[in-house]
């Protein structure tokens, strides 16, 4: 379970280091990965096999929808199959760099079966919007009833 947030930089060529603890778990099944773009202005980076079905539900989507046709087009037209390099570094395509507005400080955050990837600037704003979607008082979607 990946689980964390951890402050990386990219180099000059657009690669993060994943740090060590991560590498053997996102290497398994034949270090087989996939990073995406998502509509919060951030990455998903998932091994393949954990990809696999959530890609598969996705594309099975209704086309004509244009709420799902879009949601499609960003999550799995963004897909790209990746592996890490013999240091251990994911190289992150320009274009996928440019939609999470990725500089040279970004943060990979752990989120049970995948990793989010941010930008610096997007990730120190999250407390805030987390903040204000609890001070309505009503939990959000899929959060009632959990204390911590």
């Amino acid at each position: 379970m990946f689980q964390g947030a951890i402050a990386l930089s990219l180099d000059a060529k657009g690669r993060m280091a994943v740090p060590a603890r991560h590498r053997d778990a996102l290497a398994a099944e034949g270090g087989r990965l996939v990073l995406t773009a998502h509509p919060h202005r951030c990455l998903l980076l998932y091994p393949e096999p954990a990809w696999a079905p959530i890609r598969d539900r996705i594309l099975a989507a209704p086309s004509f929808d244009p709420r799902s046709a879009a949601l499609k087009r960003v999550l799995v037209g963004n897909a790209r199959d990746e592996q890490l390099d013999g240091a251990g570094r994911l190289l992150i395509a320009p274009e996928l760099r440019s939609h999470a507005a990725l500089e040279k400080q970004i943060w990979m955050v752990g989120m049970g079966t995948h990793f989010e990837i941010w930008s610096d600037a997007d990730w120190q704003g999250l407390p805030e919007l987390a903040a204000a979607a609890l001070a309505g008082g009503e939990s959000p979607p899929g959060f009632e009833g959990i204390s911590l």
